[in-house]
């Protein structure tokens, strides 16, 4: 069987990937500084060695390159979760583990409470990002007998809509923070598991996740 090869990368596209790597970069790092409001667009060009109006050729506006660095720190975040998880026998406790942490990281990171108004953009990235390590707990908890989740992409999508604005109220002050706790027993509820089952999960010890890199 013939394997078609990927075209190579022209000059072109690989000075506009590497641009637009280095707009996130700096704008990942600008913003964890001062928050999405403190950050400019000139200061993240600047840092980036990118002409001021040569970012917008690559982000509309600065919410737009906000949602970009929220989308990679997704992706780095499921890593760190994985390198934790990885050690647990319990498939349950892996996507317990997960949403645990997202729900914290949600509520407690700046770049995250900042774009938490824009509830939809956030739960389509954090369900496309997230969602194939999710997705793969959520089957393989199942496939265990621990979880009922029939459609695990269903489950994950309410999941993630669910952390999403219940991150918004805990911001807002409309429910408390120690709450969270309960929060996630609801969720792994929507697994299929009953009350004592998920609250035995919610509770656990929890590793120590590694830090951000960078």
């Amino acid at each position: 069987m013939t394997v078609t090869q990927p075209e190579p990368e022209g000059r072109v596209a690989r000075r506009q990937r590497r641009n637009r790597e280095a707009l996130i970069r700096s704008a990942r790092a600008i913003m964890s500084e001062k928050g999405i409001d403190g950050a400019t667009m000139l200061e993240i060009a600047e840092r980036a060695d990118v002409g001021a109006g040569t970012v917008y050729n690559y982000f509309k506006s600065k919410d737009e390159l906000a949602v970009a660095v929220l989308e990679e720190m997704m992706s780095s975040l499921s890593l760190r979760i994985e390198q934790v998880t990885d050690t647990f026998e319990d498939p349950a406790q892996v996507y317990a583990f997960g949403i645990r942490t997202v729900l914290e990281t949600a509520t407690r990171d700046i770049r995250w409470r900042q774009l938490l108004n824009r509830s939809e953009v956030l739960a389509d990235a954090m369900y496309r990002r997230m969602g194939p390590y999710a997705i793969r707990d959520l089957k393989q908890a199942s496939a265990a007998g621990r979880f009922q989740a029939e459609d695990a992409e269903l489950v994950w999508r309410l999941a993630c809509h669910a952390i999403i604005g219940v991150s918004l109220s805990i911001t807002a002050g409309e429910i408390e923070e120690p709450r969270i706790t309960d929060v996630v027993v609801r969720l792994l509820c929507m697994t299929g598991l009953d009350l004592a089952a998920a609250t035995d999960l919610a509770t656990r010890p929890r590793p120590e996740l590694q830090p951000e890199a960078g």
